[in-house]
């Protein structure tokens, strides 16, 4: 398919020729506005074979930015939405309307895939990238947690992932507790979301995680100095990285990097990514982000931001091929445009991608169905599961997942299905909403929530943008007194709820 975006001639009234736009009107949604985050409407415009959003606040005027570096993927990728899940619970009632109401809310499309639990506000690092403003306020105790998790186990019966994030959770003296919290509620898999500083420092702390056994989240951004002065604040802190990945290779835990891709600073380095990633021992996966602005990073040209596309077109310029554009297919159980990920076989020099000997694009078409006869249902079910929000890289699910699916492969001659399944690497790429690109009809179908105490589950791109970190915060930190108090007379705290108010169309 060719989308052709350039303007013509339509005819001539009166000796003056009409002139038709110089893009392709797509579709109108909800959004918010940059400065006062009221909800307006958007259109999404198609031009140049990229994707933009413009909308116009009544208060504060008229905004484009950037959206989708591929107009001609963002429109085929519809094929790849996924029918949503319905939660077992909900902890919403629809009131405002949506993106008021999170919950979540009847309304919402999609279960929870992830759920992810900022354990603290403080951290040992100070990122001009944080989008959760990183800075002395709350540190929950053991009991909120504890409901937070039950509350997430009502909702999902037996949820698939938690992520416990901050902050830097690492540095919260009951870190591991939370972790065997949610394994004695036989939640599928934990995920521990960290710098990497405790790591490489704490012996003690290394042979805590090597007990409990979590999967690594792992923040990693590059190899030069002047990305981590620009992104994280400290330029040297590499050599620290590089020591906490090898302990953690050391005790034999699966590591997803995760770096944060910002155009100008370290887009040219993420072939070295790919490439440091095959090759070390601890790394299961990548998930590449685009930077979004949000917390302490709201500056840039909304224009010139970087897409999936973008980084896509990089990894394929920078390793030489190894991944072709085609390797990566859409998330379905999010909006398609939102995820992208492939898989690839490692045995030395040799290198291939899943989605080379097996089309997992037909097993994923929800709207054509067009599904290849032999194993179809299994095989479905299993590329649905690598294909997820939920997929854990490394894990012993997504390797099951892995040969599964591979019954349908056409294999080189002798290649042992789960000997591929033991030698896979995971590369994701995840894009987040900020205020300037906020998707109403995205996040209606968004999968990766924040587990608040009180039941509240928000979706991550409406909790960074549209007001409820703010209010969660303020109301977690007004808490902190009463958890000291607690804490210093030996006694049971007692969980209080987070609630939101928005008023007049923006937050309270």
């Amino acid at each position: 398919m060719t989308i052709d975006f350039r303007s013509s001639k339509t005819g001539a009234v009166g000796g003056r020729a009409r002139i038709d736009s110089d893009y392709v009107f797509h579709e109108l949604t909800r959004s918010i506005c940059p400065n006062c985050r009221r909800v307006i409407d958007a259109k999404i415009l198609l031009r140049d074979n990229k994707v933009y959003m413009s909308k116009r606040c009544p208060q504060c005027g008229p905004f484009m930015s950037l959206v989708y570096a591929d107009a001609e993927a963002y429109v085929s990728y519809s094929h790849h939405n996924k029918p949503g899940t319905i939660p077992l619970a909900h902890g919403a009632v629809v009131e405002r309307g949506c993106p008021y109401d999170c919950g979540l809310c009847p309304d919402h499309e999609q279960h929870a895939c992830l759920g992810i639990i900022e354990v603290n506000s403080a951290c040992d690092m100070a990122c001009p990238l944080c989008f959760a403003d990183a800075g002395p306020g709350f540190s929950l105790t053991l009991e909120e947690v504890e409901q937070m998790l039950d509350d997430y186990v009502r909702t999902e019966g037996q949820p698939e992932v938690v992520q416990f994030s901050g902050g830097e959770p690492t540095v919260h003296p009951r870190i591991i507790d939370f972790i065997r919290a949610a394994q004695s509620r036989n939640i599928r898999f934990i995920m521990l979301n960290t710098n990497g500083k405790r790591i490489a420092r704490d012996d003690r702390f290394l042979e805590q995680l090597d007990e409990v056994r979590p999967a690594i989240y792992f923040q990693f951004d590059g190899f030069e100095a002047e990305t981590y002065r620009i992104l994280r604040g400290e330029p040297h802190i590499l050599e620290e990285k590089l020591r906490a990945l090898d302990r953690l290779a050391e005790i034999g835990l699966n590591v997803t990097i995760v770096p944060a891709i910002e155009r100008g600073v370290n887009e040219h380095e993420i072939g070295r990514i790919v490439e440091f990633a095959i090759e070390h021992s601890a790394i299961r996966g990548i998930t590449f982000q685009p930077v979004f602005r949000a917390g302490r990073h709201i500056g840039g040209d909304p224009m010139g931001r970087m897409t999936i596309p973008d980084i896509v077109r990089r990894i394929e310029a920078q390793t030489g091929g190894k991944f072709v554009a085609s390797d990566f297919v859409p998330v379905p159980c999010c909006f398609p445009t939102c995820n992208s990920v492939t898989y690839a076989f490692v045995e030395g020099d040799k290198l291939i991608p899943l989605p080379r000997i097996l089309n997992v694009s037909d097993y994923l078409d929800y709207i054509t169905n067009r599904i290849v006869p032999d194993f179809s249902h299994e095989v479905r079910m299993a590329l649905e599961g690598l294909w997820s929000s939920s997929s854990v890289a490394g894990s012993a699910k997504s390797l099951q997942q892995v040969a599964t699916s591979c019954q349908a492969c056409e294999l080189p001659d002798g290649q042992a299905i789960q000997n591929i399944a033991n030698n896979m690497i995971m590369i994701m790429l995840q894009d987040f909403m900020d205020p300037w690109t906020f998707n109403q009809k995205n996040l209606m179908k968004c999968c990766k929530e924040f587990l608040l105490p009180g039941g509240k589950q928000i979706p991550f791109c409406a909790y960074n943008t549209i007001g409820y970190r703010e209010q969660a915060r303020r109301q977690l930190t007004a808490m902190e007194a009463e958890r000291r108090r607690a804490r210093h007379e030996g006694r049971p705290y007692e969980p209080r709820p987070v609630v939101f108010e928005f008023a007049g169309g923006a937050p309270k």
